[in-house]
């Protein structure tokens, strides 16, 4: 049991440490079309900086999460703060696009180390009573830093350059370290921890490697043999999780616990259908409607504007109502803004994406903490860390897939050109049939959400 300075310090730093890796992310949303035109990059190429740091940090987050529950996870935490930082502060330097899709998948790697704990580590510090709240707030913290990124992306890449968004990090890392330093002394590890399962750990990041990569690039050969791959692979881990004594996943949590699996499926299916949007009207408002970015910036900060305002009240609610009805709410407010910007052409007014962009906030701030909620209600203390990695890998793995059919939908409708002016009829058609798409998720989505039983 902790004193109130302590827990509020806690809720600091790790709502703090939500709050970086969503702002770079936004940040980046804003920049790609001014990045595309310096290093000559197709849409296809482009569509890789934000995919590859998601699937860097799907790849270890599940490793990460039980590497933090052995060896702490005050200090895993640190060392993704390091990791963001100094890579924030190379990505400018980067002299090809390659290279920064290289410091991406590196930055994607320390997003995991702060996804895999940041959560764990408020479960540890606050008693059942008081979760709800303090996981709303440090999702408004993840939703602040996507709300302030557009905005603050819009106006360093229209002013500074696309370069900037990564300095302004530098900064807010440092902070981060210091707080880490001075307030928290408490390493929140458990003393009985299993040592580490490194081949369980190496097989589930290859296996998602693959079938990431053969999604994204289910076109080719390689796409297909990589997906073929990760298939064969994956009833083979299952198996070997299933007999070693120590694994770093352990599957069977998904058969014995029911709100558990529900709520980690209804969480990809959510974070499929709706993380692509933001990339899309991105380059929709700059390149069909010939915005600015710093004006694009301020458009899209309407959704997580909205995900600011109502997160924490949607966690307090959780604590007293069944989690899976509040959640389910909010996927289906997800679906009917899904179902307006399926509408959306070259004419389509300003007011008609934000009142989208409202619902989908308000959607989104009734679903993630709340269902983030019930996760973490499910499980021992001793699962913390592996669960709060199992949440984050389904959020990780749902943008992934939401990029990785947005990808899919370019190479159809757009092929590897660079998008321009003179692609926007067929970057419109790619665009509306990812939103009946995403829609159609969120209505699976919602039956999913009702069917995972109730909280203990």
């Amino acid at each position: 049991m902790y004193d109130r300075s302590v827990l509020r310090a806690v809720l600091i730093v790790s709502t703090m440490g939500s709050f970086l890796t969503p702002f770079i992310g936004s940040m980046v949303n804003l920049a790609i079309p001014q990045i595309g035109s310096e290093f000559g990059a197709d849409a296809i190429l482009l569509g890789w900086i934000p995919t590859v740091y998601l699937l860097a940090s799907a790849m270890f987050l599940i490793p990460i999460g039980k590497m933090a529950d052995i060896y702490g996870r005050r200090k895993i935490f640190t060392i993704g703060i390091l990791i963001i930082g100094l890579t924030a502060f190379l990505a400018p330097f980067s002299p090809s696009i390659m290279v920064l899709i290289g410091i991406r998948a590196l930055q994607g790697i320390g997003s995991a180390c702060i996804f895999g704990t940041s959560v764990a580590i408020l479960t540890s510090a606050y008693p059942k009573e008081e979760r709800g709240r303090a996981l709303g707030i440090n999702v408004t913290g993840v939703y602040a830093g996507l709300s302030l990124g557009p905005v603050i992306g819009g106006v360093l890449t229209h002013y500074l350059g696309w370069q900037s968004i990564f300095f302004a990090l530098v900064p807010l890392c440092m902070i981060v370290l210091v707080m880490v330093h001075r307030y928290l002394d408490e390493d929140w590890r458990d003393p009985k921890a299993p040592p580490f399962d490194l081949a369980g750990a190496g097989m589930y990041a290859g296996m998602i490697f693959l079938g990431i990569y053969g999604i994204t690039s289910i076109t080719s050969m390689k796409g297909v043999i990589s997906l073929i791959s990760a298939l064969i692979l994956l009833p083979i881990f299952i198996e070997y999780q299933r007999r070693t004594a120590f694994p770093v996943f352990d599957i069977r949590i998904f058969i014995r616990n029911r709100v558990f699996a529900f709520s980690n499926i209804a969480a990809l299916i959510n974070y499929s259908a709706t993380f692509a949007i933001a990339f899309l009207l991105s380059l929709y408002l700059q390149v069909v409607k010939g915005i600015d970015p710093q004006s694009a910036g301020l458009i899209l900060v309407s959704q997580p504007l909205m995900q600011v305002l109502f997160s924490s009240w949607a966690g307090r609610l959780s604590d007293r109502i069944d989690p899976k009805y509040v959640a389910s709410v909010g996927m289906g407010l997800n679906a009917v803004g899904l179902l307006i910007l399926a509408t959306i052409t070259a004419g389509t007014t300003i007011p008609t994406i934000i009142l989208a962009l409202l619902f989908l906030g308000f959607g989104f701030a009734l679903f993630s903490s709340p269902n983030t909620n019930a996760v973490m209600g499910s499980v021992q203390s001793s699962e913390y860390g592996v669960a709060s990695g199992t949440v984050a890998t389904m959020r990780q793995l749902g943008m992934v897939l939401s990029m990785g059919i947005t990808l899919f939908l370019f190479t159809i409708f757009i092929g590897s050109m660079e998008i321009g002016p003179g692609q926007a009829a067929d970057f419109i058609a790619a665009q509306r049939m990812a939103f009946l798409i995403y829609m159609g998720l969120c209505s699976i989505g919602v039956i999913i959400s009702l069917v995972r039983g109730e909280r203990e």
